[in-house]
């Protein structure tokens, strides 16, 4: 034996082990009447997660080292069953002392061990998102575009390319649609024999910059192009009857209100040709339609005002002349440079340019009202505000009861685009308001009647969870799961709070909605915030989802980026990903699905190095 490893190191390591099972268990005895609220199938779960939360309120790397160098587990893997991690490691270091193992004065049997702790988990996971396909152990759940409400074939694609659950998106479309893209799963269900469950996400109080004046009514519809400006993906515009529109029903970026004899008497392979508001000679081509409109593709960026002539033609020949009706208006975006001033106001009138002179000097800052409640008294001078997913941020200094002014310390030296309807985010205020909204509240009907889970969006607080879980037993709704999705700091901050919580009514989840978070918490923090994430809940016994942005560019372009397939690979650490809407989204769940299977032959979840979290203080 080294001189590092004598029997008086070797006890000091026990003692080590001893003294952090002993603090694990007393944490769990301070606790103890929370873990009586949570559900019993559950408590093994809850008294878990205690354990590790005791263990992680230290930094323990040097004991690990010292661990490894002896050959015995560096209890890098024990978030599923801590107090048996420690036990183990307690009774091999006795061994290598050559002294019996003390007797545990409490002889409590640990909630969970190194096998029933992954199998609790894998059975939480199958209660909440169905049972994991047979090929992998990661689910993989899609965003519904609005075409799957009419397109039955794209669910059944979807379905027979790995889709295991449905998301629909509470913030768009509505409950028409929403009941068409289920009725198109049932079909689609029937007719592959697959399993897939349905997953409402509730839109809660998305914070968002209001309207602004000087717009105009045009629609410009512009092509993806590559670096040499050849088009790899044509724009997709959805005409609708002006006399009677209706939302598109497939993935378009605009829609153009035209004569409704046009849409009658238009079919795929029909040219559509007009003059810009620039006097370019344009065509569209007529793809596909059903009984409430057509889509058509545009090859070269347009410029489209109200009443452009149309002209519609077969085979080369005149069949049909129309005009665009009356667009609706399309806002200005504000610009705003680094340095700039910019005034929120909670007054409803549309927001205004700021006036500069003929130097550029900033004369009037801009204006522009803000979409957030009765949060608005809340944010205080010195905190951060982020704009349109962090693309804009700044610092708040000056406020009173009708306005915050804030400095712009983040935007491109050259001036930032800043548009009606953008998120917002206040990470540093202490916001107050509840996270199920009176739309919500509306929503919940539908989604108690029609799917399997409801997700929580901008969840801060525990009351946010049992208020969610209050509505949902007043509408019989007690049985749907409740996915928690963590995109604030707050979230985060609480998320052992949460974790119990949720646990009092399962099945619940956890999902990683990497978007807002990485805007609240810095860009630079997204990457170890997610680890913790994953460690809690692997603790609680709580599956993940992973979610925003995975394959994006697949998805939207038809090819992915090579860190997206790392991070797709990366993924499969969670219980269940989640892939956005995008023309491409089947040749992404395909691939998706292959990545999935692969990684499981190389890893499930990853060893850690044990530092001191700022989450661990539970009290």
């Amino acid at each position: 034996m080294t001189e590092r490893f004598t029997h008086e190191a070797l006890q000091r390591l026990i003692d080590t082990i001893s003294d952090m099972r002993d603090a694990a268990l007393a944490h769990e005895r301070g606790l103890q009447s929370e873990i009586d609220l949570v559900h019993p199938e559950y408590r093994a779960g809850a008294r878990n997660l205690l354990h590790y939360l005791s263990l992680r309120a230290h930094d323990v790397r040097d004991l690990q080292r010292d661990l490894a160098a002896l050959g015995l587990s560096s209890m890098g893997r024990l978030e599923s069953h801590t107090l048996s991690a420690l036990d183990a490691v307690l009774a091999a270091l006795c061994h290598l002392a050559d002294q019996p193992t003390p007797a545990q004065k409490d002889a409590i049997q640990a909630p969970a061990d190194c096998q029933t702790g992954p199998a609790r988990l894998a059975a939480h996971a199958e209660a909440l998102l169905g049972p994991s396909p047979a090929d992998r152990a990661g689910r993989i759940m899609v965003t519904m575009p609005a075409a799957a409400a009419t397109d039955e074939k794209l669910v059944r694609e979807l379905l027979e390319s790995g889709m295991d659950v449905m998301r629909i998106n509470g913030a768009h479309d509505g409950p028409a649609q929403w009941e068409g893209m289920i009725e198109n799963l049932h079909r689609a269900r029937e007719a592959t024999g697959r399993a897939c469950r349905v997953m409402f996400d509730l839109a809660g109080p998305k914070l968002r910059t209001g309207s602004i004046a000087g717009a105009r009514r045009v629609v410009r519809p512009r092509p993806q192009r590559d670096v040499l400006g050849e088009v790899i993906h044509p724009a997709m515009l959805w005409l609708t009857p002006s006399e009677d529109m209706h939302a598109p029903t497939f993935d378009v970026s605009a829609s153009l209100p035209v004569d409704e004899h046009l849409i009658r008497g238009a079919f795929p392979g029909d040219l559509v040709r007009f003059k810009d508001a620039r006097g370019n000679k344009r065509e569209m081509r007529i793809v596909t339609r059903d009984n409430t409109g057509c889509v058509a593709e545009i090859m070269k960026t347009a410029y489209i005002v109200s009443h452009t002539p149309l002209r519609l033609k077969r085979w080369g020949r005149k069949n049909l002349k129309g005009r665009v009706g009356k667009l609706p208006i399309q806002p200005e975006p504000l610009r705003v440079l680094p340095g700039d001033a910019l005034v929120l106001v909670r007054e409803e009138a549309p927001g205004k340019p700021a006036r500069r002179d003929t130097d550029g000097t900033l004369l009037r800052p801009a204006h522009l009202p803000c979409c957030i409640g009765g949060a608005f008294a809340e944010p205080k001078v010195g905190e951060c505000i982020w704009f349109d997913d962090g693309k804009i941020g700044g610092e708040i200094i000056e406020r009173d009861a009708d306005s915050i002014t804030v400095r712009i310390t983040h935007a491109n030296p050259r001036g930032s685009k800043l548009a009606a309807g953008k998120g917002l985010n206040l990470p540093d205020s202490k916001l107050t308001m509840p996270s199920v909204t009176g739309k919500d509240l509306e929503d919940l009907d539908f989604a108690v009647r029609h799917a399997d889970l409801v997700s929580l969006s901008f969840v801060r607080r525990a009351e946010d969870v049992l208020a969610l879980e209050d509505e949902l037993h007043k509408r019989g709704g007690e049985k749907l799961g409740v996915v928690l999705k963590i995109e604030t700091r707050a979230g985060f901050e609480n998320l052992p709070r949460l974790l119990l919580a949720a646990l009092r009514s399962p099945p619940a989840g956890v999902m990683v909605a990497r978007g807002d978070l990485a805007v609240e918490i810095g860009f630079e923090r997204l990457a170890e915030v997610q680890e913790e994430i994953l460690w809690l809940c692997e603790a609680a016994h709580v599956p993940v989802i992973w979610a925003t942005q995975v394959l994006e560019s697949l998805a939207k372009k038809g090819a992915p980026s090579r860190a997206e397939v790392t991070d797709a690979a990366m993924s499969g650490r969670a219980e269940c990903v989640m892939l956005n809407k995008g023309p491409y989204i089947t040749q992404a769940v395909r691939f998706l699905s292959g990545v999935l299977e692969r990684m499981e032959d190389h890893q499930q979840k990853k060893r850690a190095m044990l530092r001191k979290l700022s989450v661990s203080q539970l009290t």
